[in-house]
């Protein structure tokens, strides 16, 4: 039997992290099990302590700058020219800032908006009857599992959020799914994999490569849709949402709702990524920047804890097969004398393996770092 959890765990002088951790995973109720069992007081797992980092990036309060918003419209029916337009825009934005928003993308509204309404609908469900998803590991033959925190034992911060992955490609069948979701994560998932490629295309076209290359890479290979439940949090200042960090995929899709909490960090500033009807947030990922040679840069955000919610979103995560034995490096077609290689082979997998022993904790070096041909 797992061992109890106490609805008021509390900072005090027994504690010991690795006991209480065990205790909520072995639970298998995730962070909204502890919302429902009444908890008004932090656990202790949840309080961050980490020291302010040697960055010190400040909060745009201001808001005199934004994140950007590219428009799709015309992307298909327009003609090159417009698609001209649309790919330089793309490709100047994933330069500068290598997180955006896109509006127009051709997925209709009521498919985001029945998206985020299945995801409520599986993380509302009672504890019991979530257990029987509970894994802590992406499991090729357990296609749609629940979790919380990826980094639960390794983290300095449990993060105050729940999680369902399903693996996307090949397609699941509908009975690997819960029933509470499993429609439209099915309709949804389709959608954003167009988009995906899409997205791909113009990317490739951008680096004067054909339209297929980063397909013909196996880009989109490895297709995880998520969905991220945030409860509404008793002490927010106390607590992380999920930690700063760069994701370790080519690109992400990110449907959110109106709650808030998501911040990108540009130029040493924090920036909110708000919520905009039909919007969807991309950002680029390491391994984007590391076969573009930096061309695109990997972006760092982070989503804060709320005392109100919960905050629903779903992320969407394209990046070649983890088992792959393709070598990535700098796109051969890219490199010159100016534009020497930055970074040495290496494979999908030995790259995320650094990326999880490092974790999310994420201080002054990147996952990338490693990788550079001058380390």
């Amino acid at each position: 039997m797992a061992p109890a959890l106490s609805p008021n765990m509390v900072v005090d002088t027994n504690y010991k992290r690795k006991d209480e951790l065990k205790a909520f995973d072995e639970s298998k109720m995730g962070v909204k099990g502890l919302i429902d069992a009444g908890v008004t007081q932090l656990p202790r797992i949840f309080v961050n302590d980490l020291p302010p980092s040697p960055i010190s990036p400040k909060v745009n309060n201001i808001q005199q700058l934004s994140i950007p918003v590219i428009d799709f419209a015309g992307l298909e029916d327009g003609g090159p020219e417009r698609r001209n337009e649309i790919m330089k825009e793309l490709s100047d934005t994933c330069e500068k800032w290598g997180f955006f928003q896109v509006v127009n993308h051709g997925i209709p509204q009521d498919v985001l908006e029945e998206m985020l309404k299945g995801a409520r609908r599986f993380h509302d469900l009672d504890a019991e009857a979530k257990k029987s998803y509970y894994s802590r590991v992406i499991d090729p033959k357990k296609k749609f599992v629940f979790t919380s925190n990826f980094y639960l034992y390794t983290g300095h911060v449990t993060n105050w959020r729940d999680t369902t992955i399903a693996i996307m490609n090949p397609m699941p069948k509908p009975e690997e799914f819960s029933e509470t979701c499993r429609d439209i994560m099915m309709e949804y998932g389709n959608c954003v994999r167009r988009l995906g490629l899409t997205l791909m295309e113009l990317l490739s076209e951008a680096m004067g490569l054909s339209p297929n290359h980063l397909k013909d890479m196996d880009s989109a290979e490895e297709h995880l849709l998520l969905t991220h439940y945030y409860p509404p949090c008793p002490q927010p200042e106390l607590a992380i949402g999920i930690n700063q960090h760069a994701d370790n995929d080519i690109l992400t899709v990110l449907l959110q709702d109106d709650i808030g909490g998501l911040q990108v960090l540009h130029d040493d500033v924090w920036y909110d990524v708000p919520y905009i009807p039909g919007a969807l947030v991309i950002n680029t990922g390491d391994l984007l920047q590391l076969i573009s040679n930096d061309k695109y840069k990997s972006v760092i955000h982070r989503v804060q804890s709320k005392k109100v919610g919960p905050r629903i979103s779903v992320a969407c995560f394209f990046r070649p097969a983890m088992k792959s034995p393709r070598l990535l490096a700098p796109i051969k077609e890219l490199l010159s004398d100016e534009n020497p290689a930055i970074y040495r082979e290496t494979t999908v997998g030995k790259y995320h393996a650094h990326y999880t022993k490092i974790g999310q904790d994420y201080g002054v070096e990147s996952a990338l770092e490693y990788f550079k041909l001058n380390k």
